[in-house]
């Protein structure tokens, strides 16, 4: 029986591995038309760690850069304010407005000093430049050396703001008529 068994199965076998198998025919899956109705995800209650954030005082090592300062005379702009005796006395104080520019360079000049009661209103205009700064951030700045009683000073630039967060410090206007209704009720005591 044993020996009938393994003939039949050689026989198959020889039989299979003879012959050559040819497809005549693509396969075509039939088509489906499926109704899909919306589902729903899971939803989880997940219980998450505390986090407390601060901060540590580390050593780290950090580039160190030196700026030389140099002293050198120049014409800064001088304003003397009488006023009356109500304000105090006068104090010889500096009025800076600054800017931090990237990009191109920029100039920043005060043009226009309003006053209004113990209120000062200092209009400088920032104007974009030609020459590349490549990948630099530069701070620019202009002054004027004031002597009055200590006064509230707001300032206001013409000009875009350039695009840092140094720059929020104040409020910028893309041209003068525009700052029309800031400036009523004050005198301008400063021009450039």
């Amino acid at each position: 029986m044993k020996k009938i068994i393994l003939s039949v199965a050689t026989l198959s076998l020889l039989f299979v591995t003879s012959c050559d198998v040819k497809q005549t025919q693509e396969t075509k899956l039939p088509d489906v038309d499926v109704a899909v109705e919306e589902g729903q995800l899971p939803s989880f209650d997940v219980e998450w760690a505390d986090i407390n954030v601060g901060t540590r005082t580390k050593t780290v090592e950090v580039p160190k850069v030196v700026v030389v300062m140099e002293e050198v005379e120049v014409e800064v702009p001088y304003v003397d304010v009488d006023m009356p005796d109500e304000f105090g006395e006068k104090e010889e104080r500096t009025i800076l407005v600054e800017a931090e520019v990237d990009d191109v360079e920029h100039e920043i000049n005060i043009d226009k000093v309003y006053a209004s009661k113990n209120n000062l209103i200092v209009v400088s205009t920032l104007e974009k430049g030609d020459k590349s700064l490549a990948d630099k951030k530069v701070r620019i700045s202009d002054q004027i050396t004031m002597n009055a009683p200590d006064l509230n000073v707001k300032h206001y630039i013409v000009g875009e703001r350039p695009n840092r967060v140094f720059n929020t410090a104040y409020k910028y206007f893309a041209d003068e008529d525009a700052l029309e209704e800031k400036l009523e009720g004050y005198t301008e005591i400063y021009s450039d």
